[in-house]
């Protein structure tokens, strides 16, 4: 767990903050006039990615619980379908197998005082019997950092973790730590989640 751990917050971290972190709101503008505390000053970030991807199925193993598909590009492969997925049997050659996949990555500085630590969350749902297979598989971990040092030049900020490990971070515009300060707390909140669905074949 604690390697885990020091292994997503180096990732997180160096993906986020390396490339700037900016204060914007949903829209990615600059924060509104109306916040003029120094908490809503502090940067955040928020980051996002959906894929889609729709594969035809070319051969089914009931048996072996294996279903072959051909995706978007003519590629075959062959996938492993786990007995969450109850519904196998309602699967036919010809129907279309749509994966859409969503990432997102939040970045909030705060004042010191915010508890510390990781928290992991997940869910899972699937579709009723006699139903087309379907699911909806979701993860989300936050980890909250402390901010160690600040190079003088602004070009560093070196990061503590919940497990106690140090991450030297690199920031591409100074700017971005002027308000940020020694002690402050940086709250990194990752979510993937994985939707799949299976649609009969239309109809020629």
């Amino acid at each position: 767990m604690k390697r885990l751990v020091i292994s997503v917050f180096t990732v997180i971290i160096g993906l986020s903050l390396a490339a700037g972190v900016m204060a914007q709101d949903k829209k990615g503008n600059p924060a509104s006039s109306e916040q003029t505390s120094s908490e809503a000053k502090k940067p955040t970030i928020k980051k996002e990615n959906v894929v889609t991807v729709t594969a035809t199925v070319q051969a089914i193993d009931l048996d072996t619980r294996v279903v072959t598909l051909k995706g978007p590009k003519g590629n075959v492969f062959d996938l492993k379908v786990g007995k969450e997925a109850k519904n196998l049997p309602q699967v036919k050659v010809g129907d279309l197998v749509m994966a859409r996949y969503y990432e997102s990555l939040a970045v909030e500085v705060k004042k010191p005082g915010v508890p510390g630590g990781v928290m992991t969350s997940g869910a899972l749902a699937t579709a009723k019997p006699g139903e087309m297979p379907a699911g909806v598989v979701t993860n989300q971990v936050t980890i909250t950092a402390t901010v160690q040092a600040i190079d003088p030049k602004k070009t560093h900020v070196t990061l503590q973790g919940p497990e106690g490990n140090s991450v030297k971070v690199k920031v591409q515009d100074p700017k971005n730590l002027k308000n940020v300060a020694v002690g402050d707390q940086v709250v990194i909140t990752y979510t993937e989640a994985l939707a799949i669905s299976v649609e009969k074949a239309k109809k020629k």
